[in-house]
């Protein structure tokens, strides 16, 4: 068992997920890694650490990935929930099958991976769940209609998860960036979507690394269990919007 308590990131072989992998192993936790793309996070050889190929979709795997890492390492202090697909379009063109699949992976994946780690952090009163949002779960944009709707439903879930688990010492954060440096465009189809992101994105100068990303959640993991940082919203200093 290692010095410092397990680390478990969804959505670890890219982005923001994979940056927070780096940087808690950086800072000494043996890391539980789940995502789909297992060679991704195989090829990071971070020490102490467990890539496993996960669909937070079934709960089943997310639970198997963490009972396994548990027995090796100890109990996950922190969970950070960042799986999410943005599948963006015109409400009014979008298949809906992308509606679904973004409420499966950003809404009920969410809860899939807080399930697997909450009743043991509520009743060792410590942990820590972070809550990948997004600044499109703070406003609406044109062309996000249900995937603004899923990231304000990250936002109600843990302000309701936030006041239930206090009670038992366990903190609740949000993470909400604006334009990062990740494979999010990935996710978007539909072409004049992406072609309107992508000069918006020119515009603002670019987005901002995922280790920026990273540190700052770091620190705020850092603080003493009975300080909470509860909302972290970072974008690129030029993004107005």
């Amino acid at each position: 068992m290692a010095d410092k308590p397990l680390v478990a990131v969804t959505g670890a072989s890219s982005g923001i997920g994979e940056a927070v992998a780096k940087a808690f192993s950086a800072a000494g936790h043996p890391v539980l890694m789940m995502a789909r793309r297992l060679e991704r996070m195989q090829a990071l050889n971070l020490p102490n650490s467990m890539a496993r190929k996960v669909d937070v979709r079934d709960r089943a795997e997310i639970a198997a990935a963490v009972k396994e890492a548990e027995e090796k390492y100890g109990p996950v202090d922190m969970m950070f929930a960042n799986a999410g697909i943005a599948r963006l379009a015109d409400i009014g063109r979008q298949p809906p099958e992308e509606w679904d699949e973004m409420i499966d992976i950003n809404t009920k994946g969410m809860l899939n991976t807080v399930h697997a780690v909450m009743s043991g952090m509520m009743a060792r009163r410590r942990g820590t769940l972070f809550m990948m949002s997004s600044i499109a779960g703070r406003k609406v944009y044109p062309d996000h209609t249900v995937y603004c709707g899923t990231k304000f439903f990250v936002h109600a879930i843990s302000e309701s998860l936030r006041d239930y688990l206090s009670d038992y010492d366990v903190r609740v954060i949000v993470l909400s960036p604006g334009v990062i440096e990740t494979e999010v465009l990935s996710g978007v189809l539909d072409p004049m979507t992406l072609a309107n992101y992508k000069a918006n994105k020119v515009k603002m100068g670019g987005g901002i690394g995922p280790e920026h990303v990273a540190n700052i959640m770091l620190h705020a993991y850092q603080m003493p269990q009975n300080a909470l940082v509860q909302e972290i919203v970072i974008t690129p200093t030029r993004q107005k919007y």
